[in-house]
């Protein structure tokens, strides 16, 4: 990981340098008249088509490499450059887990019985499952169709590689709790279409999905590049960064009071991911301001702490929406000092000033939660003998 202080090798590819391979014949021989324009165009794309075979048959150089509108192959992994991206990559490798691991017969047998949870209880579990169900496969097509194709270093690419297929657990373990419960599953997979608190933050991230996943999108232009380093922003700090604490803080509660622990077990392995999938962002998004400084403008600035606004302000009102009453010893006024200590902390992170000075953490236990060694924690505690929760009889 690069620091403010390195300073970042700039390209010292030669374009002159691949010209001397190609005959000069091969450069400017053309077969009938053509126009000056006509004669100036062809000769660059000529230049350019050298150029490119130079830098395909060259071997790797380190100094090559950049985040963005890199020019180094990206189909060789190594020399590393960026060794933090693939020390996430690793790390995430080796928190490897999957949903049907988890015993959710309590979880069942808590659901079923009619004096088991509050209604609020209840609703605070439908509501959340249905912002969590769609929103990682948000996350998931916002890398596979978009991020991946726009980031140039290999390095990096392995660790979003490895953070779609972690989406996809996501998704799959929010199935499995519906699933194991016995929900209705229309109700919650269209939560994002009809309940509002969920659709106004799923409205505010498409527009920077779409940014990306466009066809047409290419970065090297200052505009251009701008608006990938706003996307990722948004996702980073924004969505995996802000907009998951709240339902991460509710179904911990329940846990930690001994109420759907199987499914409070998977949301905390959850957000053991969700969070290196933010500081990873956040890495990526540093390095790419050190490589690019002249992204970093105090109007690109002045934006993005209006979109820091935007999204606790949304993220407030869905813990009003989960909670109109309060429940768990929780209640959505609670949520706002937390959302802006979070604000605070990612804002820094990518070298802002903090946008609510004095906010302090009402949740000091979610620390422990990030600290879980699932080597001690999970496999040691999982059953070796016992059916998933979809293979579960009602009766």
């Amino acid at each position: 990981m690069l620091s403010w202080e390195d300073s970042v090798p700039a390209n010292t590819f030669k374009p002159a340098a691949a010209l001397a391979a190609v005959p000069v014949a091969d450069l400017f021989e053309r077969s009938a008249p053509v126009s000056p324009a006509q004669a100036v165009a062809s000769d660059a794309s000529r230049l350019h088509n050298a150029t490119q075979i130079a830098r395909d048959t060259r071997r790797v150089r380190v100094e090559d490499k950049r985040i963005i509108n890199g020019s180094a192959d990206v189909n060789q992994l190594v020399p590393f450059k960026y060794k933090w991206a693939w020390e996430k990559y690793l790390a995430g490798c080796a928190n490897h887990w999957m949903p049907q691991e988890i015993n959710m017969e309590r979880d069942i047998a808590l659901w079923k019985n009619p004096n088991g949870l509050s209604d609020d209880e209840r609703r605070l579990i439908k509501r959340n499952l249905g912002f969590f169900v769609t929103a990682d496969s948000l996350a998931a097509n916002n890398i596979v169709l978009g991020t991946y194709r726009h980031i140039s270093a290999p390095e990096c690419r392995q660790f979003l590689l490895r953070q779609a297929f972690e989406e996809a657990i996501h998704t799959h373990a929010y199935q499995y709790i519906v699933e194991s419960l016995g929900l209705d599953e229309g109700e919650v997979f269209n939560a994002y279409h009809e309940v509002k608190s969920i659709r106004d933050k799923d409205e505010f991230l498409i527009p920077f999905i779409d940014t990306l996943t466009n066809p047409d999108f290419v970065t090297g232009t200052p505009e251009n590049d701008q608006k990938l380093l706003r996307s990722l922003i948004v996702f980073a700090c924004l969505m995996e960064g802000l907009f998951f604490y709240v339902g991460f803080v509710q179904i911990l509660a329940l846990g930690r009071q001994n109420k759907m622990i199987g499914a409070a077990e998977q949301y905390q392995y959850i957000l053991r991911d969700e969070s290196m999938h933010c500081n990873f962002g956040i890495d990526l998004i540093n390095t790419i301001k050190l490589e690019n400084p002249h992204l970093w403008t105090p109007a690109f600035r002045e934006e993005i702490v209006g979109l820091f606004h935007q999204a606790v302000e949304l993220e407030y009102r869905y813990a009003e929406d989960t909670m109109p009453r309060g429940v768990l010893g929780l209640n959505a006024s609670v949520f706002k000092e937390y959302l802006r200590f979070i604000a605070n902390r990612r804002a820094q992170q990518i070298g802002l000033d903090p946008l609510f000075p004095g906010a302090e953490n009402p949740f000091p236990w979610m620390s422990e939660m990030l600290d879980l060694k699932k080597e001690q924690n999970f496999f040691e505690r999982r059953v070796t003998e016992y059916q998933t929760g979809g293979a579960l009889s009602w009766d």
